[in-house]
């Protein structure tokens, strides 16, 4: 049995298993779960929900590092694209981002360095996106010059 007809068995006893979940969840009703009156019903769907998020992050990064550790070019590439990547976070927060004490709707008040990292967080978006916009662009540019 090869490894593609194994996880596909394992993705649908975990699917079963969800849809059996979610309907037990479902029977509980909306006002006994806000009542808190659900029997420990949600709680528990939830630790196995974390369960199973922290098992798959788990096996995600572990195959990822299995593959970029195996091959020299691709971990030189990731390294690369990790610095870069660190590289537009140090710049966003030093250069861009900017911290002010902000309240907050609930009477609570942001600190001004959570407020610089929201900063920074929103640069770092706009800083990819128009990177990502630009790489589609020289690639459509780059395919009609060929043609």
């Amino acid at each position: 049995m090869n490894s593609q007809k194994l996880s596909t068995i394992i993705v649908g006893i975990v699917g079963v298993i969800s849809i059996f979940f979610l309907i037990r969840i479902i029977g509980v009703g909306d006002e006994a779960i806000k009542a808190g009156e659900s029997g420990g019903t949600v709680d528990t769907f939830m630790y196995i929900a974390y369960l199973i998020l922290a098992v798959t992050l788990l096996f995600v990064l572990f195959f990822t590092l299995k593959n970029v550790l195996s091959n020299g070019a691709t971990l030189k590439s990731t390294l690369t694209s990790l610095g870069a990547f660190l590289l537009l976070a140090l710049i966003c927060y030093f250069v861009f981002a900017n911290g002010v004490e902000t309240p907050l709707r609930d009477g609570e008040v942001l600190s001004a360095g959570g407020s610089k990292m929201v900063g920074t967080g929103l640069y770092m978006f706009y800083f990819l996106v128009l990177i990502a916009v630009g790489a589609m662009l020289l690639s459509g540019v780059k395919k009609m010059i060929k043609k």
